[in-house]
């Protein structure tokens, strides 16, 4: 049984099809490239997977349940948990608050909270801004404060849009590191990247969306040699 599905899924915005009929699924311990150019329907789709947003037609399923319906929060607390694009932390509190907070929202004592506020500040090398409120980090530095949110409870599956974009060599390294760390130990990741380089080093399969509809779902490198990804998204023809 997969760990997270859609079955037929469809978003509609007026006439346009944002997500057209999408089936994929996702099982316990993968790590899933959501590749396609831009518009093709992938952060609309994370959207649906986390509860931002409900399908017009189509179902998610969560351990083999029905969970279409549930706010982002209740599907936070069922283990699904999510970075956007644009960095959602709380500006004005120092990173330890902002790690504590989501700690405690999630179920954690005062004290556990605190051990694991700790364990990922050093882990995600945040230790000398740890005091500073998250409105004065980098970009960078931000996302890999969004990384330590979404890990203070360690979900079912973290889904990840475009996390290394814009990003220092330096944190991007730090932010591969940890998902290859986390990936080794079992866990789900599904992560939306133009990056194709670390697509290719992080991710062994990889799922290409184009016009809202998937093209291609397979290994990472056969899914970037197919004749219609190489045409819809690398602007080519394939050898």
């Amino acid at each position: 049984m997969s760990l997270l599905s859609a079955r037929g899924v469809v978003k509609r915005y007026g006439g346009l099809t944002a997500v057209d009929n999408v089936t994929v699924d996702i099982a316990q311990g993968e790590l899933v490239g959501l590749i396609g150019p831009n518009g093709s329907g992938k952060t609309t789709l994370l959207n649906i997977l986390s509860g931002h947003a409900q399908p017009d037609a189509g179902e998610i399923l969560l351990d083999g349940k029905p969970c279409q319906g549930l706010k982002p929060e209740q599907l936070a607390h069922l283990g699904v948990m999510r970075m956007f694009q644009l960095t959602r932390v709380f500006r004005r509190m120092n990173v330890v608050d902002n790690l504590l907070v989501a700690g405690r929202a999630l179920g954690l004592d005062a004290q556990a909270a605190l051990t694991r506020a700790s364990e990922l500040i050093d882990e995600l090398r945040l230790g000398v801004v740890r005091h500073l409120d998250a409105g004065q980090l980098s970009g960078g530095q931000m996302k890999l404060l969004e990384f330590g949110l979404c890990f203070m409870v360690p979900p079912k599956v973290a889904l990840l849009d475009e996390p290394f974009a814009a990003v220092h060599p330096t944190m991007k390294e730090i932010m591969g590191e940890f998902i290859k760390s986390r990936h080794a130990n079992g866990q789900t990741f599904i992560l939306v990247s133009h990056d194709m380089p670390v697509v290719v080093e992080l991710c062994p399969r990889a799922v290409c969306m184009n016009a809202g509809a998937v093209i291609a779902d397979a290994s990472t490198r056969d899914v970037l040699n197919n004749a219609q990804v190489i045409e819809a998204y690398l602007g080519g023809h394939a050898a």
